[in-house]
C-alpha cells in the first residue's frame, strides 16, 4: 500500500512537471521576438549612419574587425544562420561567404546591413508556429528552430556592443542615448 501511494505521487509529480518550452507554448514568442529584433536592428542602423564614411575603415588596434567589416559580419549571419539551419536559401546574387571581404563604402556597408536584416525579418514572418518548433541542429545540438533565431538576435546583440564601443571610440554619441 505504502508502495501505491509513493507511486501515485510520483506520476502526479510528474504530471504537474514544467515540459520543455515550445515555441507554440508561448505564443507571444514570434511577437516578443520580433520586438527584441527591431529594437536592435534600429540601433545598428542609427549607429551605422551616425558613423562618419571615414571612420568605416578604422579599427582600435591591427588585427581587430573594422567598423565595415563589424556591420558585414553582422550581415553574414543575418544569411548564414537562417540558411545553415533552417534551410533557408539566401537571396538570389547573396553569397554570404564573402560578404566579411568586401570595403568600407559607407554606403554599401549600410544597404548591405539594412538587406541582411530584411530577409532575416523575412524569414521569421514565413514561418509557422509548427515551423518555429520544427527541430534544427545549431552547432551540433538538437533545438527547436526557435533557437536558431534566439541566436541570430543574440549574435547581433553581441556585435551591437562591440558598434557601440567603436562609436564611443570615435566620438560619436549612440543616436538613442543623446
Amino acid at each position: 500500500m505504502h508502495v501505491t501511494a509513493l507511486s501515485v505521487l510520483g506520476f502526479a509529480f510528474l504530471a504537474l512537471a514544467p515540459k520543455p518550452a515550445q515555441a507554440q507554448d508561448t505564443p507571444d514568442f514570434r511577437a516578443e521576438f520580433q520586438g527584441q529584433y527591431e529594437a536592435t536592428a534600429q540601433k545598428l542602423v542609427a549607429l551605422s549612419e551616425a558613423m562618419p564614411a571615414e571612420s568605416y575603415g578604422w579599427s582600435p588596434m591591427e588585427g581587430v574587425m573594422t567598423v565595415a567589416s563589424v556591420y558585414r559580419h553582422i550581415a553574414r549571419y543575418n544569411y548564414m544562420y537562417p540558411h545553415l539551419y533552417l534551410g533557408v536559401e539566401p537571396p538570389k546574387g547573396v553569397d554570404y561567404e564573402t560578404l566579411e571581404e568586401g570595403g568600407a563604402d559607407k554606403e554599401e556597408v549600410a544597404r548591405i546591413l539594412v538587406e541582411s536584416m530584411d530577409h532575416a525579418r523575412a524569414v521569421v514572418a514565413g514561418m509557422s508556429d509548427t515551423d518555429l518548433d520544427a527541430p534544427a541542429e545549431l552547432y551540433g545540438r538538437q533545438v527547436a528552430s526557435w533557437a536558431v533565431l534566439l541566436q541570430l538576435l543574440t549574435h547581433m546583440n553581441e556585435h551591437l556592443g562591440q558598434a557601440i564601443a567603436y562609436a564611443r571610440m570615435n566620438r560619436i554619441v549612440p543616436p538613442w542615448s543623446r
